[in-house]
């Protein structure tokens, strides 16, 4: 992910999941410094400065969505190559198309290209 990148923000530990808007990134990776903090849920053992494990992009929002549910995109058969409908899949970043980005601000509510 580079700087001026748009994202879509996905919210996935709610219910129901959906896309809720559109971020930039406004810093590239960089190493994610909770992973070395010992008293931070997301500590790592394993992650050291010199060695990191996990890296973190910042966003900014740039603009919201009304509500893109994931069951609506599971039932729109443009989306099965989608990775967010496969099964087993726990990323949280993944790779979406220029396509597929714009269907879902469409579905969103956004009939343009992002500011």
């Amino acid at each position: 992910m580079k700087s001026g990148d748009f994202v879509l923000f996905y919210h996935s530990n709610c219910k129901p999941p959906h896309v809720a808007g559109i971020a930039r990134v406004c810093r590239e990776g960089y190493p994610d410094f909770t992973a070395f903090d010992p008293n931070s849920h997301y500590f790592d053992p394993k992650s050291t400065i010199d060695n990191p494990r996990w890296i973190m992009v910042d966003i900014e929002p740039v603009i919201s969505l009304e509500p893109v549910h994931l069951a609506d995109i599971r039932r729109n058969l443009e989306f099965e190559e989608m990775p967010l409908i496969r099964k087993g899949q726990r990323l949280s970043v993944q790779p979406v198309s220029a396509e597929h980005f714009l269907m879902i601000c469409e579905m969103g509510g956004l009939n343009e290209t992002p500011p």
